[in-house]
């Protein structure tokens, strides 16, 4: 997911704009959160206005659905605040409908916002993938160990989507009043986060209040962490979600990176041949990675040496211009599909 680093960001700070793509009525309105400007993928918090209708139909993208506030009608069915939906590509949604309004998160995973018209899914859908539950009265809270290692006790987990083929996932967190964890983290995946209700802070980027939402890349420090009244929030990742904790928060993207590498290598051999081998997020090539390794102060016993036939260099320069005003320069060393 090619989206640059948004952090800190509130959609309180900025307006709805009307949705003017087709197939959706008047009475869509949306707030841009992050995009991906390759696919078209994004996540949106969405207002729908009183009286708004919209007709059965399906998207081309994988759509994931959370209300925020208010209520709305799922067909027959009526449902309220923290009501999630999973809908693969081309599933046929019913009929939507709110009578007092109500404020949505949209997150399209794989193509930009669209709407066919339609009361059948399309014929190569997985039908099977659909599922919808009332996350806040139907799961039980769990401790935080989706994660590993786990984080620190006082953060709770409800898990509402696993994708067993990247591993990504989709859930809520929530954590206690007075949570403290005094270590940094990053992660070789991408995450993002939506606060639903309540402040956490963390130190390098301060408070994220109700409505602070972040997009993270991989391999970005954050933490500590904290909360002194609790917070809900919804958080979502584009593969597995592993913990590297450490207490330097002046190390580089790129030196949490080759960290990371090293940290395969010693793991799971096999995983870091067949990384290097298909052209993954992690810089390889002997007299490189070795001398990466000792440039940041890597320990020879924190490595295996290995062997390969070539190398890839993947620095590339990004400069995001976002409509909400930010305007975002990064030098990225990986990449997420």
């Amino acid at each position: 997911m090619a989206r640059p680093h948004i952090e800190p960001f509130c959609d309180r700070d900025i307006s709805f704009k009307n949705m003017a793509l087709p197939g959706f009525r008047q009475g869509f309105r949306y707030k841009m959160l992050s995009l991906d400007t390759d696919t078209g993928a994004c996540t949106m918090t969405v207002q729908l206005d009183g009286g708004y209708k919209q007709p059965p139909g399906f998207s081309w993208s994988e759509l994931e659905l959370l209300v925020i506030e208010g209520e709305m009608n799922w067909g027959d069915k009526k449902v309220g605040k923290g009501h999630y939906f999973f809908a693969p590509a081309g599933y046929a949604m019913p009929s939507i409908s709110t009578q007092q309004g109500c404020l949505l998160l949209m997150m399209y995973n794989t193509g930009e916002p669209s709407l066919v018209e339609s009361d059948r899914h399309h014929p190569l859908c997985r039908v099977d993938r659909f599922h919808e539950t009332d996350s806040y009265n139907d799961i039980p809270w769990a401790l935080g160990n989706v994660t590993k290692p786990s984080v620190a006790s006082g953060c709770l987990i409800k898990l509402l989507n696993y994708n067993d083929r990247s591993h990504a996932l989709t859930f809520l967190y929530c954590m206690t009043p007075d949570f403290w964890q005094d270590n940094i983290s990053y992660h070789d995946c991408a995450e993002e986060s939506y606060h639903l209700w309540g402040t956490s802070w963390m130190m390098q980027f301060g408070d994220v209040p109700t409505g602070g939402y972040f997009w993270r890349p991989a391999y970005i420090n954050h933490g500590a962490f904290a909360s002194q009244y609790g917070c809900i929030a919804l958080g979502r990742t584009d593969s597995k979600l592993f913990n590297h904790f450490h207490y330097n928060p002046w190390s580089t993207p790129e030196e949490n990176q080759l960290r990371s590498a090293a940290r395969i290598a010693q793991r799971d051999p096999e995983l870091y041949k067949w990384i290097i081998q298909y052209g993954h997020n992690h810089p390889h090539g002997p007299e490189d990675f070795e001398d990466s390794m000792l440039r940041i102060g890597g320990s020879r016993n924190e490595r295996q040496d290995q062997h390969h036939d070539h190398s890839h260099d993947h620095d590339h320069a990004h400069d995001h211009d976002h409509e909400h005003g930010h305007s975002h320069d990064h030098d990225h060393g990986h990449s997420h599909g």
